[in-house]
C-alpha cells in the first residue's frame, strides 16, 4: 500500500482537488504525518488542483450561461444561498467558498453567470486557494498522529457508522426511485 501511494497518491490527490479536494487533502496531511507523502508537496499538488478546477467552472460557466442556466434550474435552493452568501460576503464568499461543502461548486458557476470579472475572481481564488490548502494541509498533518489514534480506537464504531450510513443512503435512493416510479 506505502508504494502505492508513493507512486499515484499525488496524481489521486490532484484528480480529487480539481473538483473539491477537502477529504483528499486531510488524508493526504494525516499520510504526510506518517512520513508516506509530503506535506509540502500535497499543499502544492492540492492548491494547485482546486485552483485549476475552480477557475475552470467559472470559465466554462461564463462561456456557455444559457446552458448552464439550464442545468441549475434542479438546485434552486443551493442557488438561492449562494446568492445570499455572494451578496453578503461579496469577493469574500470565492475565499469562504472552499470551506461549504455542498455549495463549492456552485460559487465559481454562479459567480459566473453575473458580469463579475474573470481576472478578479482569478485574483480572488488564488488567494482562497492558498489560504485553504495551507490551513487544511497543516491542519491534518500537525494532527495527523491523534486522528490516527481515534481512528485505531473507534475503527470498529468508524466501520459500523460507514455500513449504516452506507445502508441509509441506499434505502433512501430505493425509497425516492419508487416515488418517481408512481
Amino acid at each position: 500500500m506505502e508504494q502505492f501511494i508513493r507512486e499515484w497518491g499525488y496524481l489521486a490527490l490532484f484528480l480529487y482537488s480539481f473538483g473539491g479536494g477537502f477529504v483528499g487533502l486531510v488524508i493526504a496531511g494525516i499520510l504526510s504525518a506518517t512520513g508516506d507523502m509530503n506535506i509540502f508537496i500535497s499543499i502544492a499538488v492540492a492548491g494547485s488542483s482546486n485552483f485549476l478546477g475552480d477557475t475552470f467552472l467559472f470559465y466554462i460557466a461564463k462561456k456557455n450561461k444559457n446552458y448552464t442556466k439550464d442545468i441549475l434550474n434542479k438546485h434552486r435552493k443551493k442557488i438561492a444561498l449562494t446568492r445570499l452568501l455572494i451578496r453578503k460576503y461579496g469577493w469574500g464568499s470565492i475565499i469562504l467558498q472552499k470551506y461549504i461543502y455542498g455549495i463549492k461548486t456552485l460559487i465559481p458557476i454562479i459567480i459566473a453567470l453575473t458580469n463579475y470579472s474573470f481576472y478578479k475572481f482569478t485574483i480572488f481564488n488564488l488567494i482562497g486557494t492558498i489560504i485553504w490548502a495551507l490551513v487544511i494541509g497543516y491542519f491534518a498533518y500537525y494532527m495527523g498522529d491523534t486522528f490516527l489514534n481515534i481512528a485505531n480506537e473507534y475503527k470498529n464504531y468508524i466501520i459500523a457508522g460507514v455500513l449504516i450510513f452506507t445502508g441509509l443512503i441506499f434505502y433512501y435512493l430505493k425509497l425516492m426511485s419508487r416515488k418517481k416510479e408512481k
